[in-house]
């Protein structure tokens, strides 16, 4: 049997993967959890074959997440799923130690698959979004600019960019006209949600 962790903070959702993967022979639900700080522990407590984690989870991301377990349970295959097939995210995700990555509209027959090909040791991976990761390359930003994006996709203005990012305000408003520069912007929101679009944002 392959013993699986389900990690999403939607309730219904973390419960209709458990119960359509449970469905299947060889597939055993041994634990679930809604919050991504909570997947370690429940890891090191449970000893899943495969972790079976959302991206976009309060507490932790699934992908911070993921490179923990592969650090402290090596023996713990990883595979994310999301809603927002992201490009940037793939890449993070897979340089964090994932073996798989899907998004949530995957059949389950297909998803059930999935968890057998990583539990093997293999890697699967949406080819849409597979492709769509090497036509975006990687994230042009810098740190800084990451941060103050970050904090501008929220609707700061740039006094509040300041004071999150412990910065000048001149200094953010440099940030912002580079990282509008490398996104092709014509404003600081519209560089924000074209950084968010390819999964440039995340933590």
């Amino acid at each position: 049997m392959i013993r699986l962790l389900i990690a999403d903070d939607q309730a219904l959702v973390r419960g209709a993967l458990a119960a359509l993967l449970g469905l299947e022979h060889d597939i055993e639900v041994v634990a679930e959890v809604g919050r991504g700080d909570e997947v370690l522990d429940a890891t090191l407590g449970h000893r899943p074959d495969v972790c079976l984690l959302d991206v976009d989870m309060p507490g932790l991301d699934g992908i911070t997440a993921a490179g923990l377990v592969r650090a402290r349970a090596p023996e713990t295959r990883v595979l994310m799923v999301t809603t927002f097939g992201r490009p940037g995210y793939l890449r993070r995700a897979l340089q964090a130690g994932a073996g798989g990555f899907l998004v949530k509209d995957t059949p389950a027959r297909e998803l059930a698959e999935a968890v057998r090909k990583v539990a093997a040791g293999l890697r699967v991976v949406d080819p849409v979004l597979a492709a769509e990761s090497l036509a975006a390359g990687e994230s042009p930003l810098t740190e800084r600019e990451t941060d103050v994006l970050r904090v501008a996709a929220d609707g700061g203005t740039v006094a509040d960019i300041a004071a999150s990012t412990h910065l000048t305000e001149g200094t953010v408003r440099n940030h912002l006209s580079s990282a509008i520069g490398k996104t092709g912007a014509r404003t600081r929101a519209d560089a924000a949600r074209i950084a968010d679009a390819n999964g440039w944002l995340l933590p």
